[in-house]
C-alpha cells in the first residue's frame, strides 16, 4: 500500500502540518447494542484489530467479513505533536452512516451521512500525553431510505448492487489551526472576463489590523501578489488573471484555460495576517474553465464540446468504495485517458477528494453524482438534500467537476412519471443544487423521466440497430423509451437540452469464465474481438447521429458479479486498449 502521509485528504485547501490516523485500529461489532450502556468510549473491549479506512466487509480491512453488523465501535490512542502549541482538528473524510466521536470519554462531535466529511475541534478534551480516540457507528443495513447508492440492503450482492460499506472509509486526520483562521475558499473563473473570484470566510472573528495575502502562480511564475485588509469575516475579491500574461498570445486560447487536453492549473497561496505577523496559512489551486448550456449545445470555455464518458462505480476488489492507495485513483484516469475517454460519470458515488485531485491535474472531466436511496419517504428526502449540499460545496473547486447529478433513473422517486409530490422532489433538486452552485449545468434525474433538466440523459441498452433508429432525429430520440419509461415525466417536455446516451453498452466478457452467463451484463461476448466490434457498432451510431452531443459507456471496470467493464475488476484490458481509443478518436471536438 501507498504511503498515505503524503497524500494530503483535503487536497483544496491545504496546510502545512498534519497528522495521518490512518491504520491499525481496535475494533468490534456491537450486534447487541450494549456500548452505550457499557460504556465502551470508557473502556473499549478489544476483541479485534481493522486496517482503516477500509470497511469491514472488505479484505483491506483485515476483517473481510460481508455479513450484517449494524453497530460498530473503533479505538485507537494518538498523541499530538509537542510543537502543535495551535487549536486542533479531528477529520473525518467519509463515515458510514451516523457516527458518534469520542476523545478521551467526551462526545466531541456526531454527523449524519455517509458520503461527506465532518471535523471536530478536540483542543478542550486533549491530554498532554496519550488520548483515546473511539468512534460508535450505525449503518442500518437494510434501510433504503438512506443515500446508500450501489450498497445492496441484503447479505449477498447481485444484480446492479454490490457490497455495502460500513464505517470509516476515507482517511482520519489531524491537523493544528489558529484559533482565527481561513475556514472556507470559493474561486469561481469569470473566462469572460479575464477574472477568478475568490469569496473567503474568516473564522474566529476579525479584529483590527486583520489583513488577508494572496499570491497566484502560473507554471511556477507568480503573477499576482495582493494584500487586502479585512474587516469583516466574509471576503470576496476579483483578481485579473489574463491581463497578468505579458505573452498576450495565450489569453484567448488552451495556453491557459482548463480543458481535458490541456489541464492548466493556478497555484495559489493565502495568507491570514494579524498585525503583518501570518497566524494561518493555505495552498490550493483553480483553472479557469467556464461550462455552460447555449443554444442547445454543452459548451466548455465558449466552445461546443463532445463528451467522451465512462462510467465510473469507484469500487475496487480487495477495497470496496476505498481505493487501495493514491495511485489507484490515478491509474484509474489514466486507463480511460489511454482508451480515448475525456471523462467519468461517477456513478452512485460521491467520490474521495483525491480522486479529483487527479482528474484536475490529469484534465479529466467529471460528472459528480449522489449516491441515491431506494426508497421515497419525507425521511428520504431531508436525508439526500442534507448530504448534497455537503457534497457540492465541499467539491465546488474542482475545476474537472462539469455536472451535477443529483437523481439516477428515478431511484427514490419511483413514481415520479406521474406523481407530483415526487416531481417536487426532482424539481427541489435541481433548483437546490442551482442556488449553491450556479456555474454548472445540473441533470435532475439521468435516465429517463425528467422534469426539469439542463441536459436530456437518455440510458439506452438497445441493440445498434435499435440506437440508430431512435437517434435519427430529436422528435424520435424523445419517444423512444428504451427502458419502457418516458423520457419526460408527465407535464413536462424537451425544452432543446442538450441530448446525451449517458448509459449504452455494458457488454459483458470474461475470458476466463466458461459460460458467460456466471456473470452479468446488457449483452455479452466471448471474445476480445467481439468485445471491440460490438463497442465499435454501438459508438458509432452515437458518434455519426447528428443529434447526440455525448455519451457515456457502461462501465470502466467489472464489479463484483457485473462483468460488463472494458477492464477486470483488478484493472487488467479486456481487449486491446488502441483499439477501443481508434473508436472513440473518430469525433474530435
Amino acid at each position: 500500500m501507498a504511503n498515505l502521509q503524503s497524500e494530503y485528504p483535503r487536497p483544496q485547501l491545504q496546510r502545512e502540518q498534519w497528522l495521518n490516523l490512518n491504520g491499525e485500529w481496535d475494533f468490534a461489532f456491537d450486534d447487541e447494542r450494549e456500548g452505550l450502556t457499557s460504556k465502551w468510549y470508557n473502556a473499549f473491549p478489544k476483541n479485534m484489530k481493522i486496517n482503516v479506512p477500509f470497511a469491514y466487509q472488505s479484505k483491506n480491512s483485515g476483517i473481510d467479513d460481508q455479513s450484517f453488523h449494524d453497530v460498530v465501535w473503533y479505538h485507537r490512542e494518538f498523541s499530538v505533536p509537542k510543537d502543535w502549541e495551535e487549536n486542533v482538528i479531528l477529520h473525518f473524510g467519509a463515515v458510514d452512516y451516523r457516527a458518534w466521536v469520542y476523545v478521551n470519554g467526551e462526545l466531541v462531535t456526531f454527523h449524519e451521512g455517509g458520503n461527506t466529511p465532518f471535523h471536530a475541534d478536540i483542543t478542550h478534551v486533549l491530554n498532554e500525553t496519550e488520548n483515546r480516540l473511539v468512534v460508535r457507528v450505525e449503518d442500518p443495513s437494510e434501510d433504503t431510505t438512506i443515500p446508500r447508492g450501489k450498497q445492496y440492503w441484503h447479505e449477498k450482492s447481485e444484480s446492479i448492487f454490490y457490497t455495502r460499506t460500513t464505517g470509516i472509509w476515507q482517511t482520519v486526520w489531524l491537523e493544528p489551526v489558529s484559533a482565527k483562521r481561513i475556514n472556507s475558499i470559493r474561486m469561481t473563473p469569470q473566462i469572460d472576463r479575464g477574472d477568478v473570484d475568490f469569496e473567503l470566510e474568516i473564522l474566529g472573528g476579525v479584529k483590527q489590523n486583520m489583513s488577508v495575502q494572496v499570491k497566484i502562480s502560473f507554471n511556477g511564475k507568480e503573477i499576482i501578489s495582493d494584500t487586502m485588509s479585512i474587516y469583516e469575516n466574509y471576503v470576496k475579491r476579483s483578481f485579473n488573471i489574463r491581463n497578468r500574461f505579458t505573452d498576450r498570445s495565450n489569453i484567448h486560447g488552451d495556453g491557459w484555460y482548463w480543458t481535458p487536453e490541456n489541464p492548466n492549473l493556478f497555484d495559489v497561496e493565502i495568507k491570514l495576517l494579524d498585525s503583518n505577523v501570518c497566524i494561518d496559512k493555505i495552498e490550493t489551486y483553480f483553472g479557469m474553465r467556464k461550462v455552460s448550456i447555449e443554444n442547445g449545445k454543452f459548451m466548455l470555455n465558449n466552445k461546443s464540446y463532445y463528451q467522451k464518458l465512462v462510467l465510473d462505480q469507484g469500487y475496487f476488489p480487495e477495497g470496496l468504495l476505498t481505493a487501495p492507495s493514491d495511485e489507484a485513483h490515478k491509474q484509474d484516469i489514466l486507463l480511460a485517458k489511454e482508451m480515448g475517454f475525456n471523462g467519468a460519470r461517477k456513478h452512485q458515488k460521491v467520490e474521495d477528494p483525491r480522486y479529483l485531485y487527479w482528474a484536475d491535474q490529469l484534465g479529466f472531466l467529471v460528472w459528480g453524482e449522489m449516491a441515491n436511496c431506494s426508497e421515497y419517504s419525507e425521511n428520504a428526502v431531508q436525508r439526500i438534500n442534507a448530504e448534497w449540499i455537503e457534497a457540492v460545496n465541499r467539491d465546488y473547486n474542482h475545476p474537472s467537476i462539469v455536472m451535477w447529478v443529483p437523481l439516477n433513473e428515478s431511484w427514490g422517486i419511483s413514481r415520479v412519471a406521474y406523481e407530483t409530490q415526487q416531481q417536487n422532489h426532482s424539481l427541489g433538486m435541481y433548483y437546490l443544487t442551482k442556488s449553491i452552485d450556479t456555474t454548472r449545468p445540473v441533470l435532475s434525474n439521468d435516465g429517463w423521466e425528467h422534469t426539469i433538466s439542463d441536459i436530456c440523459g437518455i440510458h439506452n441498452y438497445l441493440s445498434a440497430e435499435e440506437m440508430e433508429k431512435a437517434y435519427q432525429s430529436v422528435e424520435t430520440a424523445i419517444q423512444t423509451e428504451p427502458a419502457k419509461r418516458p423520457i419526460y415525466a408527465n407535464g413536462f417536455e424537451y425544452n432543446n437540452e442538450p441530448i446525451l446516451i449517458t448509459e449504452y453498452g455494458g457488454i459483458a466478457y470474461d475470458k476466463e469464465l466458461e459460460e458467460q452467463e456466471e456473470g452479468w451484463g446488457y449483452t455479452s461476448v466471448k471474445s476480445s474481438e467481439d468485445l471491440v466490434n460490438e463497442y465499435k457498432e454501438k459508438t458509432e451510431v452515437l458518434l455519426n447521429s447528428n443529434i447526440i452531443q455525448g455519451f457515456c459507456y457502461t462501465q470502466l471496470t467489472d464489479v463484483e458479479q457485473e462483468i460488463n467493464g472494458l477492464l477486470t475488476y483488478d484493472r487488467k484490458p479486456k481487449c486491446d486498449l488502441k483499439l477501443i481509443k481508434s473508436i472513440n478518436d473518430q469525433r474530435r471536438n
